[in-house]
């Protein structure tokens, strides 16, 4: 028989991990194109928008998904971490908020389109470096003091760098000529800030962190978590490779964004295997945050109509929008 007061909360803890990845990679990459746009020239800017515009309001629903659920199903845990997160927070909206107005205005602003230009490559940067630290601040369970702090620092640059390089992989798959070559340029030039991010973030992570340190070196706890790791450096060595062969500039342009999303979920999956079973590291478990099992119950119902209800329009979206970008139309 099933134990719902112990199983559901372990249900909605994975609903709003999925949903807080689901949002990294797919608004990541529309985020990753903002900040890209000062290399390019205005035709290609448009291009570069045109690319991300049918998809980047369905990108940010998974957001709203997954703060929702953090409000519904954690309360205690959403008190504590956007109360300690106010001002990043608010730097994020203002910054998607930035980017929703001049995607807006630079397609019907024509004399000030460089301007706007400008504001959504800006926005792009803020929300970016926002949610790197925020998710630094998260890791360390919301500590103070000065490794904390740099901690974040260190996420707060890494993360945009790891978001322009899943944008340019995504203009390698959508757009084509000089575009998209220029496109594999910018993806082998930020492959290299990826890793060494990744690899100052794994060895900055034990340090900050006790729980983590004793979760991914004690034994046998390391062996499981070994294939993470592992699995992470192939697909960047192949994702680095792929991007120095011609082919994927034709039939392969969507293995690259393949192998950088790879290296997302597993960056996901190694976060979730380090703060399990915490919602807030070391301060609050799963269960200790949860709503009642009455209350889960209840929200369990309407998440069955909301979630199907948003991959089945993001399912939609992708289809319908596939292919090869085509210039957008305000006519």
């Amino acid at each position: 028989m099933i134990d719902w007061t112990h199983t559901l909360p372990v249900v909605f803890l994975v609903l709003m991990g999925v949903a807080m990845l689901a949002y990294v990679v797919l608004d990541g990459y529309d985020l990753g194109v903002g900040m890209l746009m000062h290399h390019a020239a205005p035709a290609e800017q448009d291009m570069m928008v045109a690319s991300i515009g049918p998809f980047w309001d369905a990108n940010e629903t998974w957001l709203v998904l997954g703060v929702g659920v953090l409000l519904i199903a954690f309360p205690k845990a959403h008190g504590m971490v956007l109360g300690a997160l106010y001002l990043p927070v608010a730097l994020m909206l203002v910054g998607l908020v930035l980017r929703g107005v001049a995607f807006e205005f630079r397609a019907k602003d024509a004399a000030r389109q460089r301007l706007w230009s400008q504001v959504f490559m800006g926005g792009s940067f803020l929300a970016s470096a926002a949610q790197g630290w925020m998710l630094g601040r998260y890791v360390t369970g919301l500590a103070e003091g000065w490794g904390a702090t740099l901690f974040a620092a260190a996420i707060a640059v890494a993360l945009p760098a790891a978001y322009v390089l899943l944008g340019a992989c995504w203009l390698v798959l959508k757009t084509e000529g000089a575009l998209q070559q220029a496109a594999r340029g910018w993806a082998l030039r930020a492959w290299w800030p990826l890793v060494l991010g990744l690899l100052a973030v794994s060895l900055a992570t034990p340090v900050v962190s006790a729980t983590v340190r004793e979760r991914w070196f004690a034994m046998p706890e390391f062996i499981a978590l070994l294939p993470i790791p592992l699995a992470t450096a192939t697909a960047l060595l192949g994702l680095r490779w792929l991007l120095q062969q011609p082919q994927v500039l034709g039939r392969w342009c969507v293995l690259p964004m393949a192998a950088v999303v790879a290296v997302f979920l597993l960056g996901g999956l190694g976060l979730a295997y380090s703060l399990y079973p915490y919602v807030v590291m070391d301060r609050l478990t799963v269960w200790q945050a949860a709503s009642s099992t009455e209350a889960l119950a209840i929200i369990a119902v309407g998440c069955c109509f909301a979630v199907p209800a948003i991959v089945g329009y993001s399912i939609f979206a992708y289809r319908v929008f596939g292919g090869k970008a085509q210039p957008l139309s305000y006519a």
